[in-house]
């Protein structure tokens, strides 16, 4: 996705911020920031050895590979939020492990309790139980792979100008979003394929 074609369907929608997150690089991020006309959150979703762990309102990019203590500290030392997505999703590989779960409790800013590619709704109602029960803030995440997916979920909050107030305006969020449709998982796995083939042909 380019980051015009990124602006376009945000105007289009209605989104007037946006978190981006791409898998282990920031890059795509902070070219949004450069062309958007609204606040973009520079992020990035970090496979650690347990799983994936989110960081919101990063400088710079976070290896992959860490342990999720060493993944976290790495967040909080850039002044940024740690985030776990998708967590107890059954179908997904890279959620975080449990056990490391419980062990980054400590570390732990904000839990997603509803992510627009996790299949099972009784995954959601847990994660959310679990942020509940763990006094955690929340998010929701469209984890959009393409643009048609841009938009379907997010938060309705307050206006924030830095990670302390993001913080706090997350206290209030409302989380609004449906499911995307199964077939979704096909344009990430061709994804893959095109990718992998490339890298094969170069």
């Amino acid at each position: 996705m380019g980051s015009k074609a990124i602006v376009r369907r945000c105007l289009k929608i209605g989104i007037n911020c946006i978190a981006v997150t791409d898998h282990n690089a920031i890059a795509g991020a902070l070219e949004l920031k450069r062309v958007a006309p609204f606040p973009v959150i520079v992020g990035e979703e970090i496979r650690s050895q347990e799983g994936e762990i989110i960081g919101f309102f990063l400088k710079e990019s976070i290896p992959r590979g860490l342990s999720p203590q060493d993944t976290a500290r790495r967040i909080k030392d850039q002044g940024g939020l740690v985030c776990i997505p998708h967590p107890f999703d059954r179908l997904r590989r890279s959620a975080l492990k449990r056990t490391a779960l419980e062990d980054l409790l400590p570390f732990i800013d904000i839990l997603e309790v509803f992510n627009s590619r996790t299949t099972l709704l009784g995954d959601s109602r847990q994660a959310e139980l679990w942020a509940r029960s763990h006094d955690l803030l929340f998010s929701a995440g469209s984890d959009a792979h393409s643009l048609g997916e841009i938009g379907s979920s997010y938060l309705e909050i307050p206006d924030f100008d830095r990670a302390e107030e993001f913080a706090q305006a997350l206290a209030q969020a409302k989380v609004v979003g449906h499911r995307s449709p199964p077939w979704v998982h096909l344009l990430s796995m061709w994804a893959k394929l095109s990718k992998n083939k490339a890298k094969v042909n170069v």
